[in-house]
């Protein structure tokens, strides 16, 4: 097997990171085909976006206490072999409820993916090296969101949304022999203690007692929640009102993966120079200025798409810069326990961003308000969180 920190090991990872965006990016133009072909209406069909993050998110409080005990490899290997039959079963449904129930299952085998991949990240780069991985993994990852929705859009017009499932389905296995092949054991400290009660209560209280670890997770989750807004809103804002095809829908949504390419990428490049918390700092002002400039335009009912895109362009930027080192601050101290502290954090990223889904959908009036108020919302959450936590609690220690 090649080396835990070789160029092979590296793009798997990202390949497992980038199993939520491709979740939800990839079947996203044909969303508005599924309330027609279920017979049912928007907020329903937003449930298999909503509840797929719930259940990546409860899932990776399980594999992240199981990576430490049992170590990375196995996780991985189980959790992706669930993706495999939830993406069969998805392809396979024949109403919404069978879809709905198939996309948690999918979930539950997909959070695998960024719960351990930032274990292994952390197992073999350390705290500091962290941050300019992840976000060059981050930047290759970005591919992901900004292919999908214009690969996803052309399978749609071509073959039908069931064609998006079963692609999900064939990256699956191609993801399982890559990790049976390429993947060694990382963790050097395995806990035969991680899934007891006692010591998983007793974990959950110390990352949770430490400020720093709750502002960088909060900082992540509202920068997250902002993406998943976008994600939520704009098929139905870009194609239902703006009356794009799917497949420029999928060009539109790809403009603004742009700016997280452009943000990652220069977090890869200075992030070690700057340090975590400049990064941070600017990265959530960036986000800021962007998510206020959409809600402006959407209180003043400029319906257009580069009225959509191009503060979304400027929100992403700001989040590639932020994510990285966010997750790099939190998961960093703990080298004993990285698969809880990342789980942790993914659950609390997932959490706030199914509830803001949820929300966008409930609120959706045909206009990009209720979108652009959510983006502006967590942005300035974002801020908040790592002004008034992380920053301070990194300061006292």
């Amino acid at each position: 097997m090649p080396r835990p920190d070789s160029l092979a090991v590296r793009v798997l990872l990202t390949a497992l990171v980038a199993f939520g965006p491709l979740s939800t990016d990839l079947y996203l133009p044909s969303l508005p085909t599924l309330v027609t072909v279920f017979d049912t209406d928007i907020v329903t069909v937003q449930l298999t976006l909503s509840v797929f993050l719930v259940g990546f998110a409860a899932a990776q409080l399980i594999y992240g206490p199981l990576s430490d005990r049992f170590g990375r490899r196995p996780a991985l290997i189980g959790g992706v072999s669930i993706y495999l039959a939830a993406s069969v079963a998805c392809a396979l449904a024949a109403s919404i409820d069978q879809l709905i129930v198939a996309r948690v299952f999918q979930a539950v085998g997909a959070c695998c993916g960024p719960v351990v991949a930032r274990a292994v990240v952390r197992d073999v780069f350390g705290r500091d090296r962290a941050a300019t991985v992840l976000a060059y993994m981050s930047m290759a990852m970005s591919l992901a969101p900004a292919i999908g929705p214009v690969f996803g859009g052309l399978l749609t017009e071509l073959f039908g949304w069931r064609a998006n499932f079963v692609t999900l389905a064939l990256i699956a296995v191609s993801v399982l022999a890559a990790t049976l092949l390429l993947l060694r054991e990382t963790n050097a400290h395995l806990d035969e203690e991680a899934l007891k009660p006692a010591r998983l209560f007793g974990n959950y209280v110390r990352l949770l007692g430490n400020r720093a670890y709750v502002g960088y997770v909060l900082t992540a989750a509202c920068s997250y929640s902002g993406i998943f807004s976008f994600i939520s809103g704009s098929s139905f804002v870009l194609i239902g009102r703006l009356k794009l095809s799917p497949a420029e829908y999928g060009l539109s949504f790809g403009a603004v993966v742009l700016g997280y390419m452009a943000g990652t990428f220069l977090a890869g490049r200075v992030s070690q120079r700057l340090g975590i918390d400049r990064m941070v700092r600017l990265g959530t002002l960036i986000s800021a200025a962007g998510g206020l400039a959409g809600l402006a335009l959407a209180v003043a009912d400029v319906m257009t798409v580069p009225a959509v895109v191009a503060p979304m362009f400027v929100f992403i930027l700001g989040t590639g810069l932020t994510l990285p080192n966010a997750m790099a601050g939190a998961v960093g101290p703990y080298p004993t326990m990285a698969g809880l502290a990342s789980a942790l954090l993914g659950f609390v990223q997932m959490t706030v961003a199914a509830l803001i889904g949820i929300g966008v959908g409930h609120f959706h009036d045909g206009t990009a308000l209720p979108m652009m108020a959510a983006v502006a919302l967590v942005a300035l959450g974002a801020a908040a969180a790592y002004r008034s936590l992380a920053a301070k609690g990194v300061a006292a220690t």
